[in-house]
């Protein structure tokens, strides 16, 4: 790559699949500076659209297994002739605000192959929560990559958020965890697409938790009433059932790209994140100051060739205005 590769040539050496390139293209989005910033811009406005991996989320309650089963569906994606990138979403160190690495050890194998592309990120301030330069990051790796994933801290907000960013969720449930009733009374059972009870080697503990999540999908709503999702039994530690979901993903892939729900998800999505943005830089009345969700939509529409982040930062300057014209 060249050292000084503008960003066009960068979004072109990433879309090629260049892991320099994507690496370099990741440091600059999280650049927070002004001019890192100009060019992050330059380069997310050169990939917006151009990404085709599937974008695949990974939730459950902490020990479910969540990066052990990441792993071994990486492998069956890389039998499969399938590149891979991984977003993963460690707690922050509190010390320097950075991730803790905790998935980067715990995702073993399937990152040592040179088409697999793994990204510890820290959550920072957002706690449970993902942070801002997730999206942009999602958005680098999906541009390179077959199929790229993201693995949440645990369970609450950071499932609410990944749902913007994801075509595909998938939760992954422990048997007897005893959790499925307060999930159902989040809501969070009704935002996956597909559930996978890991550990099924303890037996009727892992059928009983299966049957309990199909009565619960049963009862509430779905996120798509199109498409019933599986509830599948498996091991990752031991590899089984990992066919059996990459087979499950592939298939509702198929399902949004016929239904015409993948485009739809992926607007909402946009919409969602600069909402999300806006409010979080600006709070609830610098939103309203732009007129509402309204105007953010009719935005969005008239520059559908440019990115989430270009957007955010256009309609900041007009809040700022707004806020400042307020005060005065």
């Amino acid at each position: 790559m060249p050292p000084e590769a503008s960003p066009r040539e960068l979004a072109k050496l990433v879309l090629e699949g260049d892991r320099s390139a994507v690496s370099s293209a990741l440091n600059l989005v999280d650049d927070d500076r002004p001019t890192g910033r100009k060019r992050a811009l330059e380069l997310l406005d050169a990939l917006e659209g151009r990404g085709h991996g599937a974008r695949i989320g990974v939730t459950g309650a902490p020990g479910s297994g969540k990066s052990t089963l990441l792993d071994a569906v990486v492998s069956g994606l890389r039998r499969r002739g399938r590149s891979v990138g991984i977003l993963a979403v460690d707690p922050s160190s509190q010390r320097t605000g950075g991730a803790l690495l905790g998935d980067r050890m715990r995702l073993g194998s399937g990152t040592r192959d040179a088409g697999v592309f793994l990204r510890s990120m820290a959550a920072r301030d957002r706690l449970g929560g993902l942070s801002e330069v997730t999206g942009p990051s999602l958005d680098v790796l999906v541009a390179a990559f077959d199929a790229v994933f993201v693995e949440t801290v645990g369970i609450g907000q950071s499932e609410a958020e990944v749902i913007h960013l994801v075509d595909s969720l998938v939760f992954v449930a422990q048997p007897a965890a005893g959790d499925l009733i307060q999930f159902m009374k989040a809501g969070i059972l009704e935002w996956p697409d597909i559930f996978f009870v890991n550990k099924s080697d303890l037996g009727d503990a892992a059928t009983r938790t299966a049957a309990e999540l199909r009565a619960g999908l049963e009862l509430g709503r779905r996120r798509d009433a199109e498409f019933p999702p599986p509830v599948l039994c498996g091991s990752a530690r031991d590899g089984l059932g990992i066919d059996e979901l990459i087979d499950a993903l592939d298939a509702h892939r198929e399902h949004l790209l016929s239904s015409g729900v993948l485009d739809s998800r992926r607007e909402d999505g946009r919409a969602a994140r600069i909402r999300s943005a806006l409010t979080t830089r600006y709070g609830r009345f610098g939103l309203a100051r732009l007129h509402g969700q309204l105007e953010i939509e009719f935005f969005m529409r008239e520059r559908a060739d440019v990115s989430v982040d270009r957007i955010v930062t256009e309609n900041g300057h007009e809040v700022e205005k707004a806020i400042a014209a307020h005060g005065d």
